[in-house]
This record gives C-alpha cells, structure tokens and sequence, in this order.
C-alpha cells in the first residue's frame, strides 16, 4: 500500500519502499553486467585509430587496409563496411581527429589488433605516421578498440591510478578494462571509477 498525501508512512510502507529501492538497485547492477554484452553488439567490431594526419582528399578506406599491410595483417576493402573521422571532444585540441572504422567481424577487429600489437613489440620505432607515407614530424599511430564515453574515461583514470601504484599494465578485452601489476600478478577487472581503489 502506498501511503496517502498528508499519512505518515507506517512500517509496512517503509519496508515497501526499502524493497523497491533494493530492486531499483538490483536493475541498475543487472544493467552494468549486461554493458559488455551491449558493447560487443553496437562496438564490437569497431576500431579507433589515432595519430594520423589529416589530409583534405584522402581516402580512409585505403589508409586501413595500408595501416593493415603495414603490420601484415589481411584485410580487404570488402571488409570495411564503413570508416569515418569524428568530430574532437575540444575544438583547441592540435591533434587529428579520430578514425573509427567498422569492419565486418569481430575476428577481423581482433586480428588486426593482434597483429598491430605484434608489430610495435618487434619493431623500433613503433607504427607512426613515416610507416604511412606521410612526411613531417613522426607521429605515433595508435590503434585500440572503439570505447563509450564513459569507458574512455575510466580507462584514463585506471591509466594515471596505475602510474601512481606502480600497476605496469592495463588493457582493455572487448570492453572491459584490466590493469595488472606485473607478469605474474592476477588480472583486475576495474568495472567503475571506484575499482580504481583495487590498484594498491
């Protein structure tokens, strides 16, 4: 029962609100399990790609398939379903604007991925932009998975949380961020901003 205007609430009534409240709770938990699973659907084949210059008629979906021959990875242009640059969270930032790039699988995400993780371990100096053909300053390249807003951030703060605790790896798989303190410690799922405190 729902207590009338103007009615104190009686226990009963208070115990009905403490439930809805547990309940509402318990949806918002269910709802932050299932953000992965919601990621692998809207993002999950997607990749950002970071660092390199910007050209007035250039043609992303070659630049792709160059950054995918680059690190001796497959990819056609068939693959690519669709490629674009986004517009910068700030207006005074220098840097080019971010290429996202859907392909046509997760497994091709995941393999290009793979192979540019490859190439930066046994190459020196790391993809950049001189890899690509362009001339000028060399620019680091960087190619990641296609993050929210949200996990942007978080993944920021895990970065900067890590350098303060001497924490010497953190990565993200399919969403999710991890963070690891040295090759033999266990991984950390940071799920929110106050996993962070997990990094001691």
């Amino acid at each position: 029962m729902i207590p009338s205007k103007g009615s104190s609430p009686t226990s009963h009534d208070s115990t009905l609100l403490s439930v809805a409240s547990s309940s509402g709770l318990l949806r918002i938990a269910i709802l932050l399990e299932q953000l992965p699973s919601t990621y692998l659907g809207e993002r999950g084949s997607n990749l950002e790609i970071n660092g390199v210059p910007e050209e007035s008629a250039e043609n992303l979906v070659s630049l792709v398939t160059q950054i995918a021959n680059t690190v001796r990875c497959e990819i056609t242009n068939d693959a690519i379903t669709h490629v674009t640059r986004v517009a910068k969270q700030s207006k005074e930032a220098n840097r080019p604007r971010s290429i996202i790039v859907k392909l046509k699988s997760r497994t091709l995400r995941d393999s290009l991925l793979s192979a540019t993780m490859k190439f930066n371990k046994t190459q020196d100096p790391k993809l950049n932009s001189h890899h690509l053909g362009y001339g000028g300053k060399q620019m680091p390249v960087y190619i990641s998975e296609h993050l929210s807003p949200a996990n942007k951030t978080l993944h920021a703060a895990a970065r900067r949380r890590a350098k303060e605790t001497g924490y010497r790896f953190v990565w993200i798989k399919d969403g999710r961020i991890y963070a690891r303190k040295d090759e033999k410690s266990p991984a950390v799922y940071i799920r929110d901003h106050e996993n962070l405190a997990l990094l001691s």
